[in-house]
């Protein structure tokens, strides 16, 4: 009898502490009713992209660096907070512009944002209409031009592959930042990863912080206030005289990377290409804009930003603080583009 009873104590004592246990695992997995958000997601650790360099978060004062030659009062200084940010170390070339159009042309029915923003699946003949670079602009930017050579050879021929892209709307550059986003998100989702933030043009003011490499109120990307070094050489590729294109080594573009680059280490922010930026332009945005972040978006403006001037300019275009624009639909010779991308977090915590 007393082993009986000791029997079914003991059976009873198990089926308690069973209880009691699954009890204490059950409110340890509801965390003893605390909020501790949703557990086991992977952290977060934004990669540099491939071709991009770190633009870190500062202030610095947006506008004219040197006399505004024009008096056009359209670019007065104004003081700017910037977020972190990443940014091309070149211009898109011609050949990472072939692999958008290869790409495009092997996948016709993969649906990206046009430049309007909206979800499309691009044919074989919107392709060349809205992205293909428009190779007569050698021919038609300028009259009694032998362009002939240019217009047969700059983005097909292999000699011309590590040059900037050029004769690509502001549009077609939208329409590629949506592809080069959808690119890498497809792979980084086949990988098990969260997706980048959007490749995009930088804004205006990005792009002018990141000109000066953080030297505030630079006239040139390398400081200044001279264009040309102690030995006499050209800084940019610019035009550095009347009817003088060739004093800085290159006739029309030159390849990317050519000269040295500004203290973040992009290159040619000035000079070779103007480069198309994401705002409408008008000559009263910076009053109007906020100071931190400002973009200025107006789809009804057809005039577009483009800065840092380009091979065909004089030295005034070429400067940090000199704004310009082009039509949202019109391609030329002597516009090209880079592209940015949002950094997510802590900006003083960027990966350099």
């Amino acid at each position: 009898m007393m082993k009986a009873f000791f029997r079914s104590s003991a059976l009873a004592l198990l089926v308690v502490g069973t209880a009691l246990l699954f009890q204490s695992c059950k409110r340890g997995s509801a965390l003893e009713g605390q909020l501790t958000g949703v557990q086991g997601r992977d952290g977060w650790r934004q990669e540099v992209p491939y071709g991009m360099i770190t633009v870190p978060a500062g202030v610095f004062h947006m506008g004219q660096a040197d006399e505004d030659i024009a008096s056009s009062r359209t670019n007065m200084n104004r003081q700017i907070t910037i977020g972190g940010f990443y940014m091309d170390e070149t211009e898109i070339t011609n050949n990472e512009y072939r692999q958008f159009l290869d790409e495009m042309s092997n996948n016709p029915e993969d649906s990206m944002e046009n430049c309007s923003g909206e979800k499309q699946a691009f044919t074989e003949e919107e392709i060349k209409a809205l992205v293909y670079p428009d190779t007569t602009v050698w021919n038609d930017d300028f009259s009694h031009h032998y362009g002939d050579p240019m217009q047969e050879n700059y983005y097909g021929h292999p000699a011309y592959d590590d040059y900037p892209v050029v004769g690509v709307t502001w549009c077609a550059t939208k329409i590629f930042c949506a592809w080069r986003t959808k690119f890498m998100n497809d792979a980084r989702e086949g990988q098990g990863k969260f997706p980048v933030p959007k490749f995009r043009l930088p804004s205006e003011a990005e792009w002018e912080y990141a000109s000066r490499g953080g030297r505030d109120m630079a006239k040139y990307p390398w400081g200044g206030p001279y264009v040309r070094n102690a030995k006499g050489c050209a800084l940019a590729n610019f035009k550095p005289g009347r009817g003088n294109y060739y004093d800085d080594g290159f006739q029309y573009t030159n390849p990317v990377a050519a000269f040295f680059p500004n203290d973040y280490g992009l290159y040619d922010m000035a000079g070779n290409v103007a480069e198309w930026c994401e705002d409408a332009y008008i000559e009263s945005s910076m009053q109007l804009v906020w100071d931190l972040n400002p973009t200025y978006f107006d789809q009804n403006e057809p005039r577009k930003l483009i800065r840092g001037g380009s091979w065909k300019d004089i030295a005034f275009y070429i400067e940090t603080g000199s704004r310009a624009y082009e039509y949202e639909d019109s391609a030329r010779s002597f516009v090209g583009f880079r592209c940015a991308m949002t950094y997510l977090g802590r900006s003083s915590g960027m990966e350099f």
